[in-house]
C-alpha cells in the first residue's frame, strides 16, 4: 500500500519549489512578491562594508593614531623641557651638583649662599627668559606659516621684529640702558607696538589685504626699520653705547633679571593661550580664504586676531631677548615632519620645543666656548641653518 508523506498539519508535502513570484534572500529565506533581481540595491548590499564606509574607518583610524602620537611626543617633550632646564642650572663656570640645585631651589635656607646667589639670581631668570622666548618665537612661527599660508614665514616677516630693534637701539642710544634696567625692554616692547598698531590699521582699513600684500608691507617696514638703526647708531654720542646696541641686535640673554621675566611673562602667556584657542581657525586658513569662509569662519577677523596676538607675543620675546632667528622657522618645521599640520598638535609641541631648542642654545652659548662671548642669537644660526637646510634637502628627496 502506497502511503503518502503528510506534514505536520496533515497536508500532503508539496514539493519545495517556489512559486515565481518568490525571491530569495541572500540567506536562502524568501521574500514574497519579489524576484531576485528586483531587489533595491540597498537591500542587496545591506550588512556589506563599502569602500565608503572602510575609507571613514580608516581615516579614524589615523585620527586616533595622530591623536596617541601628540600625546605622546607632548608628554616627552615636557619631560624633556624640565631636564634641559635642570642641565642648564647644573652648567656654567661654577658647576654644580644637581643635589646642591635641588637644595637652593626647594630649601634656600639651608642650602650654600653662593650657591643659591647662582641659582637663583644668574641662572634662574635667564633660564626662564629662554622658556617664555623660546615658546613665543616657535609659536608665532606656526601662526605666521599658516595665516600667510607661506612655510618660510617666522616672526620677523610683519616688521614687528625690526620695530622692537628701533625702539631697543634708540633705548640704548639715548641712554636708557644706564639709567632704568627695564629702559631697554619697555622701549623695544613700545617700538615693537607701533609697528603691529600700524600694520593692524593698514589691515582694517584695507578688507581683503591678501597675505602676499602682507608680506610686502613687512618686508617695506623692515627696510625702514633698517635704516632708522643705522641712523641711530651712526650717531650715537658714545662708541660703547653703538657696540652695546650691536650686541644687543645679535640676540643675547646674558644679564636677564626676574624683571625681565615679569615684563615677557604676561603678554607672551596670554598671547600663547589665546592662539591655542585659534586651533581650528589656523586649520582653516591653509585651506584657503574661500574654503575658511565657507566653513564657517570668518578670515578676516581671525586673521586680524591672529596677526595681532603675534605682534604682541613678538614683541615681548624680543623686547628681552633682542632678535633671535631660526627659532619660529626650525621648530614648527620640524615638528610638523613628525605630527603632521593639525595645529591643535602642532601648536602646543612647537611650543614645548622652541623652548626646550632655546634653552640648550643658550647653554650653549654659556659654556661651549670657554672665556669667548657668544651672543645666543649666534649660536641659534649656528644650529638652526644647517638643520633648516638639512629638512629642505630630505624634504626635497622624498
Amino acid at each position: 500500500m502506497l502511503l503518502r508523506q503528510r506534514t505536520p498539519h496533515g497536508d500532503p508535502a508539496r514539493q519545495s519549489v517556489q512559486p515565481a513570484n518568490v525571491a530569495q534572500r541572500r540567506d536562502g529565506s524568501a521574500v514574497d512578491g519579489q524576484r531576485p533581481d528586483d531587489q533595491a540595491p540597498g537591500d542587496r548590499t545591506k550588512g556589506r562594508r563599502t569602500p565608503d564606509d572602510r575609507t571613514r574607518e580608516g581615516r579614524r583610524r589615523e585620527g586616533r593614531g595622530l591623536k596617541h602620537r601628540g600625546l605622546l611626543f607632548g608628554a616627552i617633550s615636557a619631560i624633556s623641557l624640565v631636564g634641559a632646564a635642570l642641565l642648564s642650572v647644573c652648567l656654567g663656570v661654577v658647576p654644580l651638583q644637581p643635589s646642591e640645585v635641588a637644595a637652593a631651589i626647594f630649601s634656600p635656607g639651608t642650602a650654600d649662599a653662593q650657591t643659591s646667589a647662582i641659582v637663583w639670581t644668574i641662572r634662574l631668570p635667564r633660564i626662564f627668559v629662554a622658556i617664555l622666548v623660546g615658546a613665543a618665537l616657535a609659536a608665532v612661527g606656526v601662526v605666521m606659516q599658516a595665516v600667510f599660508r607661506n612655510p618660510l614665514a617666522d616672526p620677523g616677516i610683519t616688521g614687528v621684529s625690526a620695530g622692537a630693534a628701533v625702539g631697543a637701539v634708540a633705548g640704548i642710544t639715548l641712554g636708557l640702558a644706564g639709567s632704568l634696567t627695564w629702559g631697554v625692554p619697555i622701549a623695544a616692547f613700545a617700538g615693537s607696538l607701533i609697528v603691529a598698531l600700524v600694520l593692524q590699521g593698514a589691515i582694517h582699513a584695507t578688507r581683503g589685504t591678501s597675505p602676499h600684500t602682507l608680506i610686502l608691507v613687512g618686508v617695506s617696514i623692515n627696510a625702514l626699520a633698517g635704516a632708522l638703526i643705522a641712523i641711530l647708531i651712526a650717531n650715537a654720542s658714545d662708541d660703547a653705547l653703538a657696540r652695546g646696541a650691536m650686541f644687543w641686535l645679535a640676540g643675547d640673554l646674558d644679564l636677564r633679571q626676574w624683571l625681565h621675566v615679569a615684563i615677557a611673562a604676561v603678554p607672551i602667556i596670554a598671547g600663547l593661550v589665546l592662539m591655542l584657542l585659534h586651533s581650528r581657525s589656523l586649520d582653516a586658513m591653509l585651506l584657503g580664504d574661500d574654503v575658511a569662509a565657507t566653513s564657517g569662519h570668518d578670515v578676516h577677523r581671525n586673521r586680524l586676531v591672529l596677526l595681532l596676538l603675534a605682534s604682541i607675543v613678538t614683541g615681548a620675546a624680543v623686547a628681552v631677548s633682542g632678535i633671535i632667528s631660526f627659532v619660529g622657522l626650525v621648530v614648527p618645521h620640524a615638528v610638523r615632519l613628525v605630527l603632521g599640520a593639525k595645529h591643535s598638535q602642532l601648536l602646543p609641541v612647537s611650543i614645548l620645543c622652541g623652548s626646550i631648542f632655546l634653552v640648550l642654545a643658550d647653554t650653549v652659548a654659556r659654556t661651549a666656548f670657554g672665556a669667548a662671548v657668544v651672543q645666543t642669537g649666534a649660536v641659534c644660526a649656528l644650529v638652526g641653518a644647517p638643520v633648516f637646510l638639512g629638512m629642505l634637502l630630505l624634504r626635497r628627496r622624498a
